[in-house]
């Protein structure tokens, strides 16, 4: 159950510190409006992953069990490019730039819009988090919690951290962005070297 904790909460990193529409909503709200109004803001992935979750379940579950070998295979390449769109970002660093326009759009329903129409929850959900849910959940029910609870306690952690550090300053301070890039990179490409050889040996 550990070990499935620990992916959790390393997926979970990686996915809040992934440049993406919704961290760029993230920072421009908390940069306009405060962190007050933009705290509530980062609860929106409990929100829009529901759906995203009972989707991408329902049609795993239908697939035969050597699918998920392939999934596992398929999803340690997709965090691979992940992983490369992180390190790209971090080489080419520029810190980000809120738009005021957006900040004007607070409220949690308006941020799960914003990751509802986002492909990534759906390419992350699809290809990495969820066979190894249906995996979990297939061994013990506990382990599957366990995933849930990694991924989103870490999460919504580093979200929390994210408007703190954006909000009255107009942007994200350089250096910790960067170095938040760089340890996302770096644990991408982990797991994803770790998922390619679970999905090749296991």
């Amino acid at each position: 159950m550990l070990a499935y904790l620990i992916w959790g909460a390393g997926y979970g990193f990686a996915a809040a510190v992934q440049p993406g529409p919704f961290q760029a909503y993230l920072v421009a709200l908390a940069a306009r409006s405060g962190w007050r109004r933009a705290l509530p803001a980062a609860l929106a992935p409990l929100v829009s992953d529901g759906p995203i979750i009972v989707l991408v379940l329902l049609a795993l579950s239908r697939l035969p069990p050597w699918w998920l070998q392939v999934l596992r295979f398929a999803g340690g390449a997709y965090v691979l490019y992940l992983a490369r769109g992180a390190w790209r970002a971090w080489r080419d660093f520029a810190s980000v730039r809120p738009d005021p326009a957006s900040s004007r759009r607070a409220g949690v329903l308006r941020a799960a819009l914003v990751n509802l129409l986002n492909p990534a929850p759906y390419l992350y959900w699809g290809l990495v988090t969820g066979p190894l849910l249906v995996e979990g959940w297939r061994q013990s029910p506990a382990r599957a919690l366990a995933l849930l609870a990694g991924f989103y306690g870490v999460m919504l952690s580093v979200l929390v951290a994210l408007i703190l550090l954006c909000a009255g300053a107009g942007k994200l301070g350089g250096g910790t962005s960067r170095v938040l890039l760089l340890l996302s990179a770096l644990a991408l490409a982990v797991f994803g070297l770790w998922q390619i050889g679970l999905g090749i040996f296991s």
